[in-house]
Order: C-alpha cells, then sequence, then structure tokens
C-alpha cells in the first residue's frame, strides 16, 4: 500500500476576500462609467470625482506593488502626512479621465491579488515576510483587507458624488476587520485617550465578529475577542461601524437612527468611543 504526505497548504487570503476585493474594484469602475464629467465634486471632500478616482488607481498600484514586496515609502501613518502624500502623487499623475482610470482600478486590483497568490507560502513553515505600509507591518492578509476598506471608503464617496448606491455590505465589513483591528492602536487619539481606563466590547450586528478595546491610563490594546470584564458594550450596525471608523458618518446620527446600542456596567463610555481615533 502507497503512503501518502499530507501537506498543510495554506490558501493565499481568507475565503471570499479576494473575491471582495476584485468586486469591488468592479462596481467602482461601473460607477466610474457612468460619469459624464468627472469633475462633480465629492461631498465632503476637497476633490472632484475625477481626483478621487485617480487617487483609487494610485493606491491601488502601491498596495500591488507593496504586495509583490517592493519598498514604497508615503508618508509616517499620520493623517497629515497621509494627506501630503496623496497631493504629491496627485500632482505627478495627470489622468482625470473616468474611463482609463476605472479600467487602472480594476487591472492593479488584479495585479495585487496575483502577488498575494505568488507570494503565498506553501506550508506553514514558510510564512512570507510581513511588508511595510504607511500604517506599519502588515503581512499580505492584513494588507488586503486594507486594500479592501480604502476601496470601500473611496467607493462610498464615488457612489454619493454621483447618486447612486454604494457597494458596502456586512459581509465585506467583516472582510475589513483584519485591517481595523491592525490599525486601531496606530490611530488612536493621543489627547482623546489621555487618562481614560476603560474596556470596550464592540459586536456587530448579524455576524459573530467581536472585538476588545482596553485602554490603561491612555494605552490602548486591541484584542479579537471581549476583554475580561466589559465595561461598556457597543451593539453596532456593520455598514455603519465602518462609515463612522472612516470618517463618513457621524454617530450621533447613526445612535438617533438605532444602528448603535449600548451596554455594561458604564454605558455612557459608548458615545465617547468614536472620539478616541483619528481616521487617517
Amino acid at each position: 500500500m502507497r503512503s501518502t504526505v499530507r501537506q498543510d497548504v495554506q490558501k493565499p487570503l481568507p475565503d471570499g476576500l479576494g473575491t471582495a476585493i476584485r468586486a469591488t474594484a468592479g462596481d467602482i469602475a461601473a460607477l466610474l462609467r457612468c460619469v459624464s464629467d468627472s469633475a462633480v465634486p465629492v461631498p465632503g471632500s476637497e476633490w472632484t470625482v475625477g481626483e478621487a478616482a485617480a487617487h483609487l488607481a494610485l493606491a491601488n498600484e502601491l498596495m500591488a506593488d507593496l504586495a509583490r514586496g517592493l519598498e514604497r515609502p508615503y508618508g509616517d501613518g499620520t493623517p497629515q502626512s497621509l494627506a501630503a502624500a496623496n497631493a504629491r502623487s496627485l500632482a505627478l499623475f495627470g489622468e482625470r479621465a473616468a474611463e482609463p482610470l476605472a479600467a487602472k482600478i480594476t487591472e492593479q486590483a488584479d495585479v495585487f491579488l496575483d502577488a498575494v497568490e505568488r507570494h503565498a507560502p506553501g506550508d506553514r513553515a514558510t510564512a512570507a515576510p510581513p511588508v511595510v505600509t504607511p500604517l506599519g507591518a502588515m503581512d499580505r492578509t492584513v494588507l488586503a483587507s486594507y486594500l479592501l476598506t480604502h476601496m470601500l471608503g473611496h467607493g462610498y464617496d464615488l457612489a454619493r458624488a454621483v447618486k447612486r448606491p454604494h457597494m458596502i455590505d456586512p459581509d465585506r465589513v467583516g472582510l475589513c476587520m483584519p485591517f481595523m483591528l491592525s490599525v486601531m492602536p496606530h490611530v488612536t487619539d493621543p489627547a482623546a485617550t489621555a487618562g481614560l481606563t476603560a474596556r470596550y466590547t464592540i459586536r456587530l450586528r448579524g455576524g459573530g465578529t467581536a472585538f476588545g478595546v482596553t485602554l490603561t491610563d491612555g494605552a490602548v490594546e486591541v484584542t479579537p475577542g471581549p476583554p475580561d470584564r466589559s465595561d461598556c458594550t457597543i451593539l453596532i450596525e456593520p455598514v455603519a461601524f465602518l462609515l463612522i471608523a472612516l470618517g463618513r458618518r457621524n454617530p450621533w446620527r447613526a445612535i438617533a437612527q438605532g444602528q448603535v446600542l449600548a451596554r455594561g456596567r458604564k454605558p455612557w463610555l459608548a458615545p465617547r468611543f468614536p472620539t478616541l481615533f483619528a481616521a487617517p
């Protein structure tokens, strides 16, 4: 009898993440192909539709280069440095027409996924080294979640600009969570967290996603499960969570619409939670 050796092969990405990246890039491209004037302003932004689309095309290319293992310095992670890097990149890239930008967004999403596939380890003993991103070192799964999150945020802006439905849904929000949990300690607002000691549990409605945020005299720790003896549990609708986290939604409006509920020993801590972080 011939024996076989089991190969413990890792998938390059969690189930659904690659599909969501391609689908989101395609949804954004479809929005852009309906645009007759790329000079239309994006609500709540200094950018036009053409500038926002150009930024997405360049960002997808940046992410693809990072996935390939290339070094691409791009600010130091602070909102100010990222804004300056965005301005520099847009100044050097003149394309603002919708069709070529739509093509570049989808093309670079595919290049990214091809790079992730090529760098996937064949077994658990050959993990690929992390890549250095504008928001810290990440493995390629977190980087892919970053790419998806970034496209969803700007895709939402473009959808508002052209008055069409956005592409954010609970399943895609769930796939953003590896990046969200990774980045939260990097985007805390020191002035808002100074001196605060509190334990939060955040639960997304309709699924099993729950995570903890513990502050100890201002120091922040994020865990993939609830902390012991949570002070405040926040139950939030997934799409509202992502939009609030990305600075696209007023948390008070979400509270007023019943999309956010709080309970626990100190429920009054809930309104303070969004103020602890500064969206990059």
